[in-house]
């Protein structure tokens, strides 16, 4: 990993994983993947390896995030999905080669051919979104309640009350924001 970039915010769910690869959207925006390099590095994280990424394949990858996070979106808040950015997520799933492969454990994980190209992991992003904006997985389209981030997350929580996109970034946040407020609200009962 380059340590000149951010750090990657990694989550359970790959799809919105990958939204926030590009965080603080209404904030001061954070590109995590700002070169090819570094879409190759994320993807090796989150188990789809290959070997190279033009900028023209970023471009795309690029293209699939913002589509996934807009559906996303408008999922979380019962809107009409984007019907540019559907058509985006369902090319992106349609012209890949991946595999499902069971692991021992009873997992679903996927496998990329030793030849697979960028266009073949972001298929299995694409397929992943469908899944959760489907309906398919036990779970919720929300968005962080942080006013800068605003990310779309999976909520698997079991009251599918979850505030933050991650506790340790936006939540940690919010609560040291509300801690400092109160603490200057009260100066005497802080000491």
């Amino acid at each position: 990993m380059h340590a000149e970039f951010p750090d990657f915010r990694l989550g359970n769910v790959l799809a919105t994983s990958f939204t926030g690869t590009l965080s603080e959207r209404h904030g001061n925006a954070v590109e995590r993947i700002p070169t090819p390099h570094r879409l190759i590095d994320w993807l090796a994280v989150n188990g789809l390896a290959v070997d190279s990424c033009t900028t023209a394949q970023l471009d795309l990858a690029r293209e699939l995030r913002e589509s996934i996070h807009a559906v996303a979106t408008a999922a979380a808040i019962q809107d009409a999905l984007p019907a540019s950015a559907v058509q985006v997520i369902n090319d992106c799933s349609a012209q890949g080669r991946a595999a499902a492969i069971l692991t021992p454990e009873g997992k679903r994980r996927w496998r990329l051919s030793s030849a697979s190209c960028v266009e073949d992991a972001l298929s299995v992003i694409a397929a992943d979104a469908i899944s959760i904006v489907a309906g398919e997985r036990d779970g919720k389209l929300a968005l962080c309640a942080s006013p800068t981030c605003r990310a779309a997350f999976f909520d698997t929580s079991q009251s599918r009350t979850r505030k933050w996109c991650d506790m340790n970034t936006c939540g940690n946040r919010q609560k040291k924001a509300r801690f400092n407020a109160n603490k200057r609200k009260n100066p005497i009962s802080a000491e």
